[in-house]
């Protein structure tokens, strides 16, 4: 028989929020979608040179934030969306900057990315301050 109490001390349990209807997440996804239109033009030596480093860097995001998000504890939890902001921080201001110094991608592209970039990097970071939040809350009760 399922529960929507928590069987401990008889609290409604908050409802599980899916990985896929997180808003950093999607967002993290959004901009995979982006970066693959950004690689997928690029020539091999491009690809190889700084395409293969960049769309790891992207991809990395979303994967932290997955990977974290399966997590029970905390800690580990906040270890993996620390390594997403930094996947960010590497990909957009780094290798997209790289790109367009190069002339790779053009100002509109670059906009595109930063623009999802900014959007993201603030809400990665109030998911890690919700993180460390909750945790702090959980030991109260």
């Amino acid at each position: 028989m399922n529960s929507i109490f928590n069987t401990e001390d008889q609290r409604p349990m908050k409802p599980y929020i899916e990985l896929k209807d997180l808003e950093v997440y999607q967002l993290s996804r959004n901009l995979s979608t982006l970066a693959w239109e950004v690689y997928s033009k690029l020539d091999y030596q491009q690809k190889k040179i700084i395409g293969d480093q960049f769309i790891r860097s992207v991809d990395s995001v979303g994967a932290n934030i997955a990977e974290g998000y399966a997590r029970y504890h905390y800690l580990d939890k906040a270890r993996f969306y620390h390594f997403s902001r930094a996947s960010l921080s590497e990909a957009l201001e780094h290798w997209s900057e790289l790109m367009l110094e190069r002339s790779i991608i053009h100002q509109s592209t670059f906009e595109q990315l930063k623009s999802i970039h900014r959007v993201l990097e603030v809400k990665l970071n109030n998911f890690i301050t919700a993180t460390y939040k909750n945790a702090k809350n959980k030991k109260r009760k």
